[in-house]
């Protein structure tokens, strides 16, 4: 059968050029080189009983939607120019492709530099394309924004959200607790924040979690920023 086509194919070629280098020998003569040559050439590698074994295109796993995904509407905002760019990130996010989302907010970071929620969400990104690992490109992240916004509470709570999120539940625990108090009574943050470290103390008192570890030695008359770097950029330092 693969002969057969292939024969096909030489008759309609020739036929179709035929018209164009009738009137000139040499050119038909090419012509009939060409597709001898092409002939001996599907001889020679040809395969026309090998089966076919087609490669589907690689598929990315659906992923349900994370913490950050579903509180950073309500808590950042809708609408804006954030909002258009992390929720373009979401849909890659959703699909299974996390370097698509963070190459995305790494591109709207670069556009609008002055842009805190957008370094949240990058930072985010970064953490959940790291397997919810905190990264140094993503810690870099949420000070960029804490830096940029040092009265938001966006980048603390966040931050503390992608510590959980990784397992950190000790030091997730230490940013909220340090931040709630710097933030207003009726912002919708305190009570997100308050909700988190509710859940906390539930988790530990059921055995979900492991207990929080006491304060090391070293550590206990330490600064209590001393080991969150987002809040230091807050502060300034």
């Amino acid at each position: 059968m693969g002969w057969v086509l292939m024969a096909g194919f030489a008759l309609l070629a020739g036929a179709g050029l035929y018209w164009f280098v009738r009137r000139d020998k040499g050119a038909m003569q090419f012509l009939g080189a060409a597709l001898l040559l092409a002939l001996a050439g599907y001889a020679w590698q040809g395969h026309p009983g090998m089966a076919g074994s087609p490669k589907a295109p690689p598929e990315h796993q659906n992923l349900p939607d994370n913490d950050f995904q579903n509180l950073h509407p309500d808590l950042l905002g809708r609408f804006d120019n954030a909002w258009a760019w992390t929720n373009l990130a979401d849909g890659y996010q959703r699909r299974g492709d996390t370097q698509g989302a963070a190459e995305i907010l790494q591109t709207a970071v670069g556009r609008h530099p002055r842009d805190a929620d957008l370094w949240v969400a990058y930072g985010y990104s970064l953490v959940v394309h790291g397997g919810n690992m905190m990264s140094p490109a993503a810690q870099f992240a949420f000070q960029r924004a804490a830096a940029i916004a040092p009265n938001h509470p966006g980048p603390r709570f966040f931050y503390g959200l992608a510590l959980a999120q990784g397992g950190n539940y000790d030091e997730a625990e230490r940013v909220w607790r340090a931040l709630l108090p710097t933030i207003p009574a009726d912002s919708q943050f305190r009570t997100i924040t308050e909700q988190r470290l509710a859940a906390l103390a539930q988790a530990r008192a059921s055995g979900e979690i492991p207990p929080a570890a006491p304060p090391s030695a070293a550590g206990a008359g330490a600064d209590s920023n001393s080991a969150t770097p987002v809040a230091n950029a807050a502060a300034g330092r």
